[in-house]
């Protein structure tokens, strides 16, 4: 009551003084025009972590490697499937042993139905984000545990208890750890599946074997969804990624239909166009070796980046070309997003979508065969801030297939 009557003060004080301008005979009084009164705005914080510190990524000795001696196209991965487990980082205390009979609500916030539900019970409760999803509940029947659980899920929002307290708390996010076999194809897969998704603030412990992420109910269902989807023993789809930029030595447009005189007649299976530059998909006559070494004869090629990244199957994955690149590159913004679908004989359909921080930049839907690579070309240096004429950026790519199968044996850091 104090501090409320002392607010009243200050707010009455307040209203009784006002500002106005100053009158010309105030400005031409000098105790008023001697007045220096200087103004500073906040200064940004200047010092920054150096970008070589930032750099540092411990998935880079798994990541950023290609394999381009050998075509093998077909890896089969032994998985312990008991190591998946999910669940929250706050561990939550059980909820009162009470049996809920004939709860009725009609349609309200799910804080509200919550209130009613657990004031009985004598729990308080508090939201951080509210107001949440609306719902409705007749006759809902079982334990309150049970009746919790199906309310919050339907609202989508997680809760959390402190049995001490009696204070239950909702939020329409949480902190949640996702255990893996210790399979490095199996984390890298769900590290860029949690990407592919949006999610940029990830903690990877590579000694267990875990990813902690922060989730909405909608993102980690679907985690929930990929750790079952591995009881199917599925098929993951694995692309070796290359990005180069490629100047030409003579200012011009790069030729390339001199790959038509080069290499031999369906070498060049496809070539299709998009919003920007084309994609072709090529026998394994043109891999990254052979492209490179035609390419050198007609331009200066610097290779940007090169790197891995896993798919399962209908699933979109995420790979950031600056995790593998030359530090503070100009195509270190460029992210490829692939969705894969492996269909009968091997044929593999990509959706391949190119973007950048600012946006997407180009999309192109592949369908090749196992052994098949394919390549976007035509990407303007513009696109990347590039001054040098005519210059391109080249993205090459060659899918390769992981076939999982579930063991009850200990698998110890497979590659």
């Amino acid at each position: 009551m104090k501090r409320l009557f002392e607010s009243f003060l200050c707010l009455s004080f307040l209203a009784a003084c006002h500002t106005t301008a100053p009158s010309e005979a105030q400005i031409a009084d000098d105790s008023y025009s001697k007045l220096n009164v200087k103004i500073e705005k906040p200064h940004e914080m200047s010092i920054r972590t150096p970008d070589g510190a930032n750099a540092l990524d411990l998935e880079t000795p798994l990541r950023c490697n290609i394999n381009s001696e050998t075509q093998q196209m077909i890896l089969t991965l032994p998985f312990n499937n008991t190591a998946f487990k999910i669940m929250p980082v706050k561990v939550s205390d059980d909820l009162p042993k009470l049996e809920v009979t004939g709860f009725t609500f009609e349609t309200m916030p799910v804080e509200q139905a919550l209130v009613k539900l657990t004031k009985e019970a004598g729990i308080t409760l508090t939201a951080k984000d509210a107001p949440y999803a609306s719902i409705s509940g007749e006759d809902l029947k079982g334990e309150l545990t049970d009746i919790v659980n199906m309310m919050t899920e339907a609202a989508g929002v997680f809760y959390s208890y402190d049995a001490d307290k009696k204070l239950m708390t909702l939020s329409r996010r949480a902190d949640h750890v996702v255990y893996v076999p210790k399979t490095r194809p199996i984390l890298l897969g769900l590290l860029d599946v949690l990407r592919g998704a949006g999610l940029t603030n990830i903690t990877t412990n590579w000694a267990e074997y875990s990813v902690t992420f922060n989730a909405d109910m909608e993102l980690k269902n679907k985690i929930s969804r990929l750790i079952e989807y591995f009881e199917e023993n599925p098929i993951l789809v694995a692309y070796d990624v290359s990005v180069f930029k490629i100047t030409p030595f003579d200012g011009c447009d790069v030729e390339w239909k001199a790959l038509l005189d080069e290499f031999h007649f369906g070498s060049i299976t496809t070539a299709q166009t998009g919003v920007i530059g084309r994609v072709l998909t090529t026998t394994n006559d043109i891999n990254i070796k052979t492209l490179q070494k035609f390419l050198g004869s007609k331009a200066n090629v610097q290779v940007v980046s090169e790197g891995k990244f896993i798919v399962p199957n209908q699933w979109l994955s995420r790979f950031d070309v600056g995790k593998c690149g030359v530090m503070a590159c100009p195509e270190s913004e460029l992210s490829v997003l692939a969705k894969a679908s492996v269909e009968a004989d091997n044929h593999i359909s990509s959706d391949i979508t190119l973007e950048k921080t600012d946006g997407q930049l180009t999309h192109f839907s592949v369908r090749n065969e196992l052994g098949e690579n394919f390549m976007i070309i035509g990407l303007p240096g513009e696109l990347f801030g590039q001054k040098e004429p005519k210059s391109e950026t080249v993205v090459f790519m060659v899918p390769r297939l992981i076939k999982t199968m579930k063991t009850s044996a200990m698998i110890q850091n497979n590659l």
